[in-house]
């Protein structure tokens, strides 16, 4: 019985913390231990990283998901997720107030990391994403930790989210010695994918044709989300995306003209809260009445406006970040469930999400991640 003295939380975190702590023998024969991260390198580390460097702030929701301290490994950081996220971050320094003394090394974004800062902090490792890896200047970076003696890892919850995500939660796991609790997040998030994946099988031929439209904007136009990333969601859940066969595998901008002439039967927006890059609001921290109300102002720009999916009112949307965290798991399934109500009509995120917040989430996530106008 947990004593009443103890909440449902405290207690889980505490066996959270315990799933982090292995047997003494394990632990020390662990190390140096090597690992073959997402882009598959070989990455030798020589013991328990205590002083980690996050390329991209984003991670910080990996961490915070396998480990009950996140912001106690962290020697260095970017700041591209207080940026694009605020309310995300006041509720990691609320919790953790420490966040506010972790240095800055990097915005996250295409012009690189101070080397001058990487090289003050004695970090033990790094840990970058597979987009930053993907670039010059993270090539650079990563070149660069490894000459001074950091080991870096790349991890990869976008480009091939469904397969990569759970493999790079328990690659994550074994570096910092939280494997059973790696392991029981990668198990939730396999589960829930794999019962997608038996339901549309077979079902995508003739599935609804859908616009997942990033970041709308009256004055940048469309961007349709193309077959890799958030658009594998697609279909994964027997949905045919219109982006499919004559854009990039990332997508591209798209006319008016394009829209128009597919005719979508689903469309789906992405955006950040405050609209940061558009009208639409929405993620953490965000009302879900304004998710709701932004949603509807999106679609009445004239390019969407005429859509079967508006007129019809099959409108939704979805915070786009889900691309660069391992709750992706979330927007899967509220993708699965408004591409195809009749195959998933009893298929919930927000129960996932109460789950994930209760066995997993050191800091809770709050606000609306997803919206519709169905509802």
């Amino acid at each position: 019985m947990i004593p009443s003295t103890i909440t449902r939380r405290g207690f889980l975190a505490a066996a959270s913390a315990a799933l982090c702590a292995p047997a003494l023998l394990k632990a020390q024969t662990r190390w140096p231990l090597t690992v073959t991260d997402a882009v598959g390198r070989m990455v030798t580390i020589a013991k328990k990283p205590k002083s980690i460097i996050l390329g991209t702030g984003f991670n910080l929701f990996a961490l915070s998901l396998i480990h009950p301290d996140p912001v106690s490994l962290l020697a260095g950081w970017a700041t591209d997720m207080k940026t694009d996220n605020p309310f995300i971050y006041d509720a990691f320094r609320k919790k953790f107030p420490a966040l506010d003394k972790v240095a800055l090394v990097s915005n996250g974004q295409a012009d690189g990391m101070s080397f001058e800062a990487a090289l003050s902090l004695e970090a033990d490792l790094a840990v970058m994403g597979m987009w930053q890896a993907e670039g010059e200047q993270g090539k650079r970076a990563i070149e660069y930790l490894q000459s001074i003696g950091v080991p870096v890892i790349v991890v990869d919850f976008n480009l091939d989210p469904l397969k990569s995500t759970p493999r790079d939660i328990r690659l994550l796991g074994r570096v910092l010695e939280c494997d059973q609790q790696a392991e029981n997040y990668a198990q939730f998030f396999e589960k829930r994918v794999d019962r997608i994946k038996a339901r549309a099988v077979g079902k995508g031929e003739d599935g609804p044709l859908v616009l997942m439209d990033a970041f709308p904007s009256t004055t940048r136009g469309s961007w349709a989300v193309g077959r890799t990333g958030l658009g594998e969601l697609i279909t994964l859940a027997g949905g045919r995306n219109i982006a499919d066969k004559n854009l990039p595998p990332q997508g591209g901008p798209v006319t008016a003209e394009y829209i128009i002439a597919a005719e979508p039967d689903v469309y789906i927006a992405t955006g950040s809260p405050g609209g940061t890059y558009t009208v639409f609001s929405i993620g953490p921290g965000v009302d879900p009445a304004e998710a709701r109300q932004s949603l509807q102002e999106t679609v009445k720009a004239p390019s969407l406006a005429p859509l079967k999916a508006v007129r019809e009112g099959n409108v939704h949307g979805m915070w786009n970040f889900f691309n660069a965290v391992p709750l992706n798991v979330l927007a899967a399934e509220a993708v699965a469930s408004w591409v195809r109500p009749d195959l998933f009509g009893d298929v919930d995120p927000a129960d996932s999400l109460a789950e994930i917040n209760e066995r997993f989430a050191a800091v809770p996530f709050e606000g609306a991640y997803w919206t519709s106008l169905t509802t």
